[in-house]
């Protein structure tokens, strides 16, 4: 990215609207509009009237003759550097929605010496001018990118800087005693020490418990920005289609008394109560020499490996009427459990309207998780969604506590742990200071890399806004 070019692109999203927005940001930003623009107030001079909007037209040369045509009345908006969202000068010209009409005017600006913006280049150019941190540029792709309300929220907290604010604090403090540390080592030969070491001690500590809070807000803050896989299993016919349609309120899954119907993952995600959750109703488990429905069994264990929370449905109304029936469900509960002991299973008592209830709840009320529901009269499907609801953590969201979402920062934050648990050791050991020293600067630079306090390499910055949208 060219930091010397005049850019411009398209920031309102392509194809046909009432309005658009091209944005244009860069040294030569109002010597180029200049140009093209034909304000209708007469005298209007754009670099000295900020802050203003300016209604006039667009016009471009045609022929030899460079005879003046309008492409379109526009409406301007000037900001003069710095006060701006890039730090640069900038206009924003709102056109007509014409797709024709916005291709012209970029290329008439193109003509006249701008540059098409690269993926990313208006926040990078924030940043690279001191507008935004480096976290707070990546919030701004997840605002953009928010489909909840939780998310949002998280997206915005972000990017007013709630989070850079904290790994800054951490970093002041263990800047200070970094510096009296690397004070010693010039002082090696009088054998001095600066940095109060007990002080230390109590400082990483601190440090250490700060960043462990962070890190434990991740599993919240991946669900809240990614949404939460939900895997449906269970035997063929206990209703696992049927479950997906009522929590989706359409027929998505196919439903029939035919065992084996369902012989590949049906996927769709839908939002409650502020989270997005992804459902994913899978083949039923079964014995079965048929090949294409075997296939489909290991894929339904694949999604659970890959899902956080299970629903594991099995037809209570067969359950109470067949001892049988009652014993495998237990035994396949058992299995799950034991094979599956990172995921959450929830234990569902599906067709309970046609089932002996008092019978199931004393055959598995044991389970903390039991909901009995009927998935085709939808009796019980709020005390589903209520206990959905429930394994999100969405206390860190209303305390405002920082969540972390962006896996960058989370493995940023592992890493600075380590380097705090390393000095703490050197501290115990009483090693050198040397060594010290380089943990708490390994320390620095893992944190200083989340809000771009360091060199960051050219590498992660392209790779982090190389997937913002172009004009943004």
């Amino acid at each position: 990215m060219r930091m010397e070019d005049t850019i411009c692109a398209l920031s309102t999203p392509q194809g046909l609207g009432a309005i658009a927005l091209i944005r244009v940001s860069g040294p030569d930003t109002f010597t180029i509009v200049n140009k093209v623009f034909r304000p209708f107030k007469k005298g209007v001079t754009l670099d000295v009237e900020g802050y203003k909007a300016h209604f006039g037209k667009i016009v471009k040369g045609e022929g030899q003759s460079e005879r003046e045509i309008t492409v379109d009345e526009v409406v301007l908006t000037v900001f003069i550097n710095p006060h701006s969202y890039t730090g640069e000068d900038v206009v924003e010209i709102s056109c007509h929605g014409s797709v024709y009409i916005q291709e012209q005017i970029l290329k008439v600006l193109l003509e006249n010496g701008c540059r098409l913006a690269e993926p990313g280049e208006y926040t990078m150019r924030a940043f690279a001018n001191g507008k935004m941190d480096l976290s707070q540029a990546e919030a701004v792709a997840d605002l953009i990118n928010s489909e909840t309300k939780a998310a949002h929220q998280v997206a915005l907290q972000q990017m007013r800087g709630g989070f850079s604010s904290e790994i800054k604090e951490l970093r002041e403090e263990l800047i200070n005693f970094a510096s009296l540390i690397e004070l010693e080592l010039d002082f090696a030969e009088e054998d001095v020490e600066f940095a109060d070491r007990s002080q230390l001690t109590e400082l990483l500590t601190k440090i250490k418990t700060a960043i462990q809070r962070l890190l434990s807000s991740f599993d919240t803050g991946n669900v809240i920005k990614n949404g939460l896989p939900v895997a449906i299993v269970g035997a063929p016919n206990a209703g696992k289609s049927t479950l997906l349609n009522a929590l989706l309120n359409e027929e998505r899954a196919l439903v029939s008394d035919v065992e084996g119907t369902t012989r590949d993952a049906i996927e769709d995600e839908i939002t409650l109560k502020g989270i997005r959750y992804r459902f994913i109703d899978t083949a039923g488990i079964r014995e079965t020499s048929d090949k294409v429905e075997s296939m489909g069994i290991q894929r339904t264990f694949e999604k659970i490996e890959q899902s956080r929370l299970v629903l594991y449905l099995f037809d209570a109304q067969k359950a109470t009427t067949d001892n049988q029936r009652l014993a495998q469900v237990k035994e396949e509960i058992h299995k799950l459990n034991q094979q599956f002991r990172q995921q959450t299973i929830l234990l569902m008592a599906n067709k309970i309207d046609k089932a002996d209830e008092a019978l199931i709840q004393s055959e598995f009320g044991n389970y903390e998780n039991l909901i009995p529901l009927s998935a085709l009269t939808r009796q019980g499907l709020d005390d589903l969604i209520t206990k959905l609801t429930e394994q999100v953590n969405l206390g860190l969201l209303h305390s405002g506590q920082t969540i972390v979402t962006n896996l960058r920062h989370y493995d940023a934050l592992q890493k600075a742990l380590n380097d705090i648990i390393r000095g703490e050791e050197s501290l115990h050991s009483q090693l050198s200071g040397d060594l010290l020293a380089m943990d708490i600067r390994e320390a620095l630079r893992n944190l200083g890399s989340i809000v771009g306090e360091i060199d960051v390499d050219q590498d992660i910055l392209g790779n982090i806004f190389g997937r913002f949208c172009i004009g943004k």
